[in-house]
């Protein structure tokens, strides 16, 4: 075993490049994320993706939320968790 490890020609980063993606770090409640990760855990797919696709509906959806979309959506949840 060797007792050093030339690292002269490394670089600082990921080992793996990812196209069109870009890592961030934000602050999500507590709530939303453990929502995202029940998701998750019952679709069998990860969170991030998850919250990504939401995100990607809001962008697709042409506008601000207005009363009749927002009582469309609890209504949706509402029904989702069994309320």
């Amino acid at each position: 075993m060797k007792n050093e490890t030339d690292f002269s020609k490394g670089k600082r980063g990921s080992v793996l490049e990812t196209k069109n993606k870009t890592r961030v770090t934000m602050y999500l409640d507590n709530d939303v994320l453990d929502a995202f990760r029940e998701d998750s855990e019952k679709l069998g797919r990860g969170y991030q993706t998850l919250i990504n696709e939401t995100l990607r509906k809001s962008l697709s959806s042409g506008g601000p939320v207005d009363a009749k979309v927002l009582r469309k959506i609890i209504r949706e949840e509402l029904k989702r968790t069994g309320t």
